[in-house]
C-alpha cells in the first residue's frame, strides 16, 4: 500500500465533488433534514413524557450515532459506485493500484465526507435543540470509533456484492442500516427484543453504544468490557470484509467477469 495510490483515489472523488456541486449537497443535506425532523419530534416527547426523561438525549442522540453509521457506510459504496457507474473500475486496475490501496483509498474518502456529516449534525443538535454530547462524556468518542469501524466494514462488504453481482444488486446495499436498525436497538433497549433478535444483536458493535448511550442518559456507568468487545467484533468485521472484497476481486479477474463488468452481463 503506498499513500500516493491512496491519494490519487481521495483526489479522483474530490474532483468529483469540484465538478458537480450536486454531490456536495447529499453530504450533509439528509444528515441535516433528519436531526431537525428527529430534534422536534424529541422536543414534543419530552413534552408528554414523565418529568426527568430527557426526550432530546435519547433519542436525538441516537439518531445521531445511526445517521453517522449510515454516512460512514455509504461514504464507502458512494465512492465505489462512481466507479461503477462511470464504467471507470476495469481502468483504475489497469494502473499499478492494488486492492490494499483501492479500499484504504475509499476509507479515507469515507473519513472525509462522513465528518462533513458529523459536524453538521453535531452543530444543528447543538444549536438547535440543546444537545450537549458532553452528556457522553470521553465515552462518545469511543462510540464514534465503533460505528466508524462498523460503517467501514459494511461499506466494503456492501461494494464486494455489488462487484460480484453487478450494478444492478445496489438496491440491495442502500437498505442495510435500515434492516440492521432493528436489531441493534438504536431508539429501544435489546431487551424489548425476542430471545431470536437478541442473539443476532450481541454480533453487532453498535448494540453495545447504543446500550451504553442510554446507560449513561440515566446516570449509569456502561461496562468498559462491552465497548471493548464491540471495537474488537468491528475490528474483525473490517478484516472478514476486506477478505471477501480481495476475493470477489480475485473471482472476477480470474473468470474474466471483470472484463465484462456491466449490470447486464455480470451475474
Amino acid at each position: 500500500m503506498k499513500v500516493s495510490r491512496l491519494w490519487a483515489i481521495v483526489l479522483r472523488q474530490f474532483y468529483l465533488l469540484r465538478g458537480s456541486p450536486v454531490r456536495v449537497i447529499p453530504l450533509f443535506a439528509w444528515a441535516a433534514i433528519d436531526i431537525v425532523l428527529w430534534g422536534f419530534i424529541s422536543k414534543y416527547l419530552g413534552t408528554v413524557t414523565e418529568p426527568g426523561f430527557n426526550a432530546v438525549s435519547v433519542f436525538l442522540g441516537a439518531i445521531l450515532l445511526w445517521d453517522f453509521f449510515g454516512r460512514v457506510m455509504q461514504g464507502v459504496t458512494t465512492a465505489f459506485f462512481e466507479d461503477v457507474w462511470s464504467r471507470n473500475f476495469l481502468n483504475l486496475f489497469a494502473s499499478p493500484l492494488t486492492i490494499p490501496d483501492y479500499v484504504g483509498g475509499l476509507v479515507l474518502v469515507s473519513i472525509a465526507t462522513s465528518a462533513i456529516g458529523l459536524v453538521v449534525m453535531l452543530l444543528l443538535a447543538g444549536g438547535l435543540f440543546g444537545l450537549s454530547f458532553l452528556t457522553y462524556g470521553l465515552h462518545f468518542l469511543p462510540f464514534v470509533l465503533i460505528l466508524f469501524l462498523f460503517g467501514i466494514a459494511l461499506g466494503i462488504f456492501g461494494s464486494g456484492l455489488v462487484l460480484r453481482f453487478g450494478p444492478a444488486s445496489e438496491w440491495l446495499i442502500w437498505p442495510i442500516p435500515s434492516l440492521l436498525s432493528p436489531f441493534v436497538g438504536v431508539f429501544y433497549p435489546l431487551e424489548t427484543l425476542p430471545g431470536w433478535m437478541r442473539a443476532v444483536s450481541y454480533t453487532l458493535p453498535p448494540s453495545y453504544v447504543f446500550e451504553a448511550m442510554r446507560a449513561l442518559v440515566v446516570g449509569q456507568t456502561p461496562p468498559a468490557g462491552h465497548l471493548w468487545l464491540a471495537t474488537a467484533l468491528a475490528g474483525f468485521d473490517i478484516l472478514l470484509a476486506g477478505w471477501y472484497f480481495n476475493a470477489v476481486y480475485q473471482h472476477a479477474v480470474r473468470t474474466g467477469l471483470i472484463a465484462r463488468y456491466s449490470a447486464e452481463s455480470l451475474s
